[in-house]
């Protein structure tokens, strides 16, 4: 398992790697000093999203603070490879760097069918399958939109490509 380094950018914004910091042109971040439990200002306690509305706010928080470690964080990692890792933390930067419009969840489909037909509302309640990210290219007209997919682990939810 590689070493995690805590990393602070030429622009202050603290960033996780498993490179060497000088090997991404940062400098390694000094601990944090806190008491044990406190929360430091202008940092937020770590928490997992139990509910899709909870998953929703973290995600969009992390697209308006263009956060992409704060979206990284939301993300089901496990059973992935270095080289996938790399490939989504890159699709994450760029989703983060985009305008965003909306996010919402995204519910099954009707069952095969049933479409444009009566479908009795009295069925067992579905969950959502996904969320969708609408957002705008930098042109601000242009639109974007991502699916993710949801997973469920530790109780928590978790956005997954």
């Amino acid at each position: 398992m590689a070493k995690v380094h805590r990393c602070t950018a030429e622009d202050g914004r603290t960033t996780y790697t498993d490179k060497r910091c000088r090997d991404i042109n940062a400098a390694d971040a000094p601990p944090t000093p806190a008491a044990p439990g406190a929360v430091s200002k202008g940092m937020r306690a770590a928490r997992c999203p139990h509910n899709v509305q909870d998953l929703i706010f973290e995600v969009t928080s992390a697209i308006d603070s263009r956060d992409a470690n704060r979206l990284a964080a939301l993300y089901h990692w496990p059973g992935l490879s270095s080289d996938e890792g790399y490939r989504i933390l890159d699709r994450l930067a760029i989703i983060v760097d985009r305008p965003l419009v909306d996010v919402s969840a995204v519910m099954p489909s009707s069952p095969e069918g049933v479409d444009g037909e009566y479908y009795p509302q009295t069925t067992v309640r579905q969950a959502p399958v996904g969320l969708r990210v609408e957002q705008t290219l930098d042109n601000g007209s242009t639109p974007a939109r991502t699916y993710f997919g949801l997973r469920r682990h530790l109780d928590c939810l978790w956005i997954s490509f």
